[in-house]
């Protein structure tokens, strides 16, 4: 890091240096995801694993994020890179040990970082010990554990639900003469939440990881638990509102409101006990993942005072970039459920990288990663940072030969899938990039050898280094972690709002254009810049606020 903490400190106004109440260690942090495949391979099979990971702990420290979130390394046969669990309290052997996983928590206490894990309770693969017993017949100890239903009076699957990754949502399982469900992949079968064994068997896998250390669950697809008891088809979305979801007219899922497949009433209870858990365990954290008709929404009612500590949908994961998208995205969370605490992301695995995504420009300036970062770590709330973010970089462009991604596959070339932000951490600018010894399970792109951690530490002006300057700065700066937010203007390009608490205030703008902009903003009335963050800085004069391409803007408020 090139600046002091003191010196960061003396650059923030002392009217802002408000003392704060006690906080729970996950408000406001930022959460540094870790893809366990493509960080770091120990053992030159080509694969990330643990001990890879518990080598580089010093270096996520280094960038000053509070927590480290670690994608699935359970026992898996991989058809969804660890998201299908054959064994909820077994490490792939891929990956290493439970011993590794230990020495993971014990380092990453050490250095002061948190530790987040997936949870997965939705679905298991269909190797796991549960669907190998249920799917024998419907009269074993497991037969109702998973979704199960008779086909129609044609043979045809017993209603309309759709995959996620593309196709019909049943399989036929000879065995019991039975379709079963899967939101996901065939191999991914889905729980029957609405038996009581499953929610108890469900718990103690927490209960395990939550012993063992852990400081925080995040719940993948924690909508998707329950479905419709009646198997209701799903009615049909209009084409004018499948852009909205996300969905294009490559794939059909989009067609339909999903109204009976996810997201129903009897998931509620179910998340009031999941925090009833949690809550036997001092300063511990659970973050959902959310996607469903109304997102914001269902965030709203599953961060409610006794259900989740917060979570995340995927508002900001998508192409929208603009200001007025973001606006209204955290303006609607804040209308609908002014007390929950909210969670911001706009890049991991599932995703192509936000650079590119929102770059537009196909040569965006050297600090826009840092800008986008600067962004979400201003907003009310905490944040998720998917690993190679603070190296600014962009998608990886991979042939269809080179594709491991099921869903990539299946929807090629219209969609090439998230192989794309999966692709290898680059250490250093050698030709395996310092991930691996042998053959990599995904390519390293030439481009990303050029922007090799090695060559950033070297490079004051690097996004490396930029990152690092925020995130030290923005901890010095309480009212972004803590305070409340009101948004004051949006143009085209400029978004502009200030965190306040009962005593002070700071404006806080972004310009998200490569070209300069400004906005009037009359009657305010604006102090001292707050500097120390790294990134182009904004002028105010006039009642106009006057900004570099992307250039930010930090004053305190009279």
């Amino acid at each position: 890091m090139t600046s002091s903490s003191s010196a960061l400190k003396s650059s923030v106004p002392k009217k802002l240096a408000a003392t704060y109440p006690a906080n729970p260690w996950w408000r406001g942090a930022t959460i540094y995801q870790i893809y366990p495949r493509s960080f770091l391979d120990s053992n030159g099979d080509g694969i990330g694993d643990l001990p890879g990971i518990l080598s580089k702990l010093e270096y996520v420290a280094s960038l000053g994020v509070d927590a480290i979130w670690i994608s699935p390394f359970f026992k898996s046969p991989m058809a969804d890179f660890g998201y299908d669990i054959a064994d909820y309290r077994a490490v792939d052997p891929i990956f290493g040990t439970l011993a590794d996983f230990d020495r993971i928590v014990a380092r990453a206490h050490a250095l002061g970082l948190k530790v987040i894990i997936d949870q997965v309770p939705s679905h298991t693969s269909d190797q796991h010990a549960w669907f190998q017993e249920s799917r024998q017949s419907r009269d074993n100890p497991k037969a109702d554990w998973y979704v199960w239903a008779n086909a129609r009076e044609d043979g045809t699957p017993p209603n309309n639900w759709l995959s996620i990754f593309g196709g019909v949502a049943w399989t036929w399982e000879p065995r019991r003469a039975q379709y079963y469900l899967h939101n996901f992949l065939s191999e991914q079968p889905d729980l029957n939440f609405h038996h009581p064994d499953v929610q108890r068997a469900t718990l103690d896998n927490f209960r395990f990881w939550l012993d063992r250390g852990v400081d925080g669950l995040r719940l993948d697809a924690i909508n998707f638990c329950f479905h419709d008891r009646q198997l209701r088809d799903n009615p049909p979305r209009p084409k004018s509102s499948r852009k909205a979801v996300g969905f294009k007219a490559d794939n059909p899922y989009g067609y339909q409101w999903h109204h009976y497949n996810n997201t129903q009433p009897e998931m509620l209870p179910f998340v009031e006990d999941i925090r009833r858990l949690l809550d036997e365990y001092p300063d511990v954290v659970a973050l959902g993942e959310i996607s469903s008709d109304d997102s914001t929404g269902t965030v709203a009612e599953y961060t409610q005072p006794g259900r989740l500590h917060m979570a995340y949908s995927f508002e900001l994961l998508s192409d929208e970039s603009s200001p007025a998208h973001v606006r209204g995205t955290v303006e609607n969370l804040l209308a609908r459920a002014p007390l929950t605490w909210p969670c911001w992301t706009v890049s991991n695995h599932d995703v192509e990288r936000v650079v590119s995504r929102w770059g537009r420009n196909p040569t965006p300036l050297p600090h826009f990663a840092t800008q986008l970062t600067a962004l979400i770590c201003a907003l009310r709330g905490s944040v998720c940072i998917f690993q190679g973010e603070e190296l600014g970089l962009g998608e990886a462009e991979l042939p269809f030969e080179s594709l491991r991604d099921p869903y990539g596959i299946a929807f090629w070339p219209i969609f090439k899938g998230r192989d794309g932000c999966r692709t290898p951490m680059p250490w250093d600018d050698s030709k395996l990039a310092g991930f691996t010894t042998s053959e990599p399970w995904l390519p390293v792109p030439t481009q990303h050898r050029e922007l090799a951690v090695s060559a950033q530490e070297r490079d004051a002006s690097s996004a490396l280094q930029g990152f690092r300057r925020l995130l030290a700065w923005r901890k010095n700066v309480p009212l972004l972690l803590h305070g409340e937010i009101e948004f004051l203007a949006v143009t085209e390009s400029v978004l502009a709002f200030r965190r306040f608490d009962g005593n002070s205030g700071i404006l806080v703008a972004f310009n998200l254009s490569s070209d300069a902009a400004s906005v009037a903003l009359p009657g305010l009335k604006v102090g001292a810049a707050i500097t120390g963050h790294g990134l182009p800085e904004g002028s105010f004069a006039d009642a106009t606020l006057r900004l570099p391409g992307h250039g930010v803007a930090f004053f305190g408020l009279e």
